[in-house]
């Protein structure tokens, strides 16, 4: 039922198992490969269009994508911190796309798989601990498997998806999980790989908890609990067509298209439904996800389905908030859903990623501005991962402010007011928050503190005095603005400072460093007057002083 492998570079064996039978079949060692060129990983990464991110509203006269002009500053200051490329190699890897993703600490993990009939996959690892500095430390292809779910746990990845089993000789299935040895961030194989197999179509999720792993395989198919040291099989249950499993919080839930939401007992039984009539469609990712007293459920055409945890009860739909003339409606389904602390995000397909806040009733917010098709969406901590097809897997940042932070801004007023803020030359104005601006001119005094993002211009006149505590980002890569200090105006900074665009400092101008800590990561270039003044001490992260 398990076997335990020798190192890739000898061979890579498979072991099929279900209840009564074991098969072992060899493949050839090019059907697993580690990427070992570093310009491939640096390269893969792209930061074109990265930098602060807007919201888009629903325009009440058409309920069309509208950018708001003068509306209220809001909140979610998101910013997008890179795009990944998808992997690709010669021999059937050039169409990946991104499957799941797996948020730990640090690090991402994140599947591939094709949606043709061709079978290949990857995996990525990606710190995203220094978000100035992500990077992909290690990249497995596989050549003859999708990837269709992972998690990570304790030092391993474990992976399920697929193989064709019609071209392996001695394979009787297709669905698979796989036990990948990680260590520091990167694939670590000279201990071998723990493989185990099950009936089903192909592995459509998994849910890793203190002692099992638990895999669903799709149309008619098993959700099957397996040892999480060894893979062997401790019990499975036939279903008809399994896309989702979870288990947390002591509960297992699965999601069986043919059905709706079904409870699960320690035996794999089912002890409780919740009956879904939605179209969820032959073969297409569907998610569920449970949070303390409620479960969300990706349900295609009619949006996320929220339910009632402990009940059952249905409680609301949170539909498509928009529908975009030049987009198929097939094209137009929620395919995942996420939640992170009163955050519910929806990945829409080409109809975008929306977000919503979810506080026990569902206000929505709007929709990220994203390109592509969003096809997946998984978000954990301070990080939103979209997986958009061609346009590759975007990582966003939420820019939370920490409990450091929010302690240190507790003297202060929370902002509300304007996107638009403009401080008068006799003001003296203190704030506090969490906000994405429009834009910001200060001639008189303004101090933020918190996150902030602003989409344009920032310019602090002659005289004028600005300072901030926290974050600060300016403007986007591919729609660069400037942040201009005046003519013997001062600029104060204690923290993080990112300018997409250029800083200028004119005629007597100063820009004063706060503290040990401070960082400033300038995509343009520094324009700085003879006179003007850098005062402080600060890390420079692309060397533009």
């Amino acid at each position: 039922m398990y076997k335990k492998l020798p190192p890739v570079l000898v061979l890579v064996l498979f072991i099929f198992s279900c209840s009564d039978t074991t098969t072992v079949f060899e493949q050839e060692t090019d059907n697993l490969q580690l990427e070992t060129n570093n310009a491939v990983l640096e390269n893969s990464l792209v930061f074109d269009k990265s930098g602060v991110l807007e919201i888009y509203g629903e325009d009440t006269n058409g309920g069309e994508q509208a950018r708001f002009v003068d509306e209220q500053a809001g909140d979610y200051p998101l910013t997008l911190v890179a795009q990944v490329q998808p992997p690709s190699y010669s021999g059937g890897g050039e169409n990946l796309t991104a499957s799941h993703v797996h948020i730990d600490g640090d690090y991402a993990y994140v599947s591939y798989n094709t949606v043709n009939d061709i079978y290949a996959g990857g995996i990525d690892i990606i710190y995203v601990g220094d978000p100035n500095r992500p990077r992909i430390t290690s990249r497995l292809y596989y050549t003859n498997a999708d990837i269709s779910s992972l998690q990570y746990d304790n030092g391993f990845v474990y992976a399920v998806g697929g193989v064709d089993a019609e071209k392996s000789a001695l394979a009787t299935a297709n669905s698979f999980v796989a036990k990948l040895p990680v260590f520091n961030g990167r694939f670590d194989f000279s201990g071998g790989i723990t493989y185990g197999f099950q009936e089903g179509f192909v592995a459509t999720d998994i849910s890793v908890t203190n002692e099992n792993v638990l895999m669903t395989s799709g149309k008619d198919g098993y959700v099957t609990a397996f040892d999480k040291n060894s893979l062997e099989i401790i019990t499975e249950a036939p279903y008809q067509d399994l896309r989702s499993v979870v288990a947390k919080e002591g509960r297992t839930m699965v999601l069986d298209a043919s059905i709706g939401v079904l409870v699960l007992d320690d035996n794999l039984e089912m002890t409780n439904q919740i009956a879904i009539n939605s179209d969820f469609r032959v073969a297409d990712k569907r998610t569920l996800d449970f949070s303390g007293n409620q479960i969300v459920v990706a349900e295609g055409e009619r949006g996320a389905g929220i339910y009632n945890a402990n009940t059952g009860a249905f409680q609301e739909y949170v539909p498509i908030l928009i529908r975009p003339d030049d987009v198929a409606d097939t094209n137009i389904v929620t395919n995942a859903t996420a939640l992170n602390d009163g955050a519910l995000l929806m990945a829409n397909g080409g109809a975008g990623l929306c977000l919503s806040e979810d506080n026990g009733s569902v206000d929505l917010v709007g929709i990220i501005e994203l390109d592509g098709s969003i096809n997946y969406v998984a978000s954990k901590g301070d990080y939103i991962f979209a997986a958009s097809g061609r346009e590759g897997l975007q990582i966003i940042k939420m820019n939370k402010p920490s409990d450091d932070l929010e302690a240190r801004c507790a003297d202060t007023p929370r902002y509300s007011g304007s996107s638009n803020l403009r401080v008068g030359a006799s003001q003296t104005l203190a704030y506090s928050g969490s906000k994405r601006f429009r834009r910001i001119e200060v001639e008189g005094s303004l101090l933020l503190c918190g996150t902030w993002t602003v989409n344009n211009n920032v310019t602090i006149f002659e005289n004028g005095l600005f300072e901030m505590r926290g974050t600060f980002i300016c403007a986007r890569n591919n729609r660069r603005r400037n942040i201009t200090v005046g003519e013997n105006a001062t600029f104060r900074v204690e923290g993080d400072l990112t300018i997409y665009g250029d800083l200028i400092l004119e005629e007597g101008a100063t820009i004063e460093f706060i503290g040990p800590d401070s960082r400033v990561n300038i995509f343009g270039s520094v324009d700085k007057d003879a006179d003007a003044n850098v005062l402080g001490d600060f890390e420079d992260i692309q060397g533009k002083f």
